[in-house]
């Protein structure tokens, strides 16, 4: 039996950001498809120009003052610039993963109750990848 973990981290100011693992049951290693389907946008204090974030500004486009987004995502359903790989291909991903911006850290494969997340379903049949199945209960 596979088991798929997420590697879940707890911020000082409550938020959880999502980390898979770099193991032959990660999905996410061959799929790709959020990075492809949603504007990435984030907040200009995530961004390496000085301001303390870690996400290189030279690969993000502004939104306006206070929001900057992924360069490939402005208008949704294109591929973000630091996306490596094609999607729904192993080997697929992110040239910045330890310096990629909330939203990223932010989605989950799986919600806490270990349903799958129903957008990463939906973008997963997009690009014609099958569905992930429910995680089974620790």
């Amino acid at each position: 039996m596979v088991k798929h973990i997420q590697i879940r981290r707890l911020q000082d100011d409550q938020r959880v950001f999502i980390d898979m693992p770099d193991s032959p049951d990660n999905p996410c290693l061959s799929c790709g498809a959020c990075c492809t389907h949603f504007r990435v946008s984030f907040y200009c204090g995530e961004l390496s120009d000085g301001s303390g974030g870690t996400v290189p500004v030279e690969l993000t486009s502004k939104v306006n003052a206070l929001m900057a987004c992924m360069k490939g995502t402005e208008n949704g359903g294109k591929p973000c610039i630091a996306l490596r790989g094609t999607p729904g291909q192993s080997g697929i991903g992110c040239a910045i993963y330890p310096n990629r911006p909330s939203p990223c850290r932010e989605f989950a494969a799986w919600l806490d109750d270990g349903t799958p997340n129903p957008e990463c379903q939906r973008v997963r049949a997009a690009i014609g990848l099958a569905p992930l199945e429910a995680r089974p209960r620790d």
